[in-house]
């Protein structure tokens, strides 16, 4: 299997974020533990003054914790790619879609 690729990243002030691309090698998704309300956060997200990653790799998704997306198989994302950006104040992945 192929971890699906991170085609935008909207988060600007994320530390593996340049130029709206992810350069984190994985990233997670999913919703934070203890939390009624599931979302599909970007888990990888973070912000620093020193940039992450590697700069000549787009991001990947590594894992996904949304089951309940109709792209995730057995907690892997089986999207082609993905875009994460911001769903009100919080860093998501904007292609999950409930099953």
């Amino acid at each position: 299997m192929e971890m699906p690729v991170v085609n935008e990243c909207a988060a600007e002030n994320c530390a593996y974020n340049r130029e709206r691309a992810c350069h984190a090698l994985a990233i997670t998704v999913g919703d934070t533990a203890g939390v009624v309300v599931r979302h599909a956060h970007c888990d990888t997200f973070t912000t620093s003054q020193t940039k992450g990653g590697d700069p000549s790799v787009t991001g990947r998704v590594g894992a996904c914790k949304m089951s309940d997306c109709r792209h995730n198989s057995e907690l892997e994302c089986r999207a082609p790619g993905i875009t994460v950006g911001y769903r009100q104040t919080e860093v998501e992945c904007l292609t999950y879609t409930s099953a």
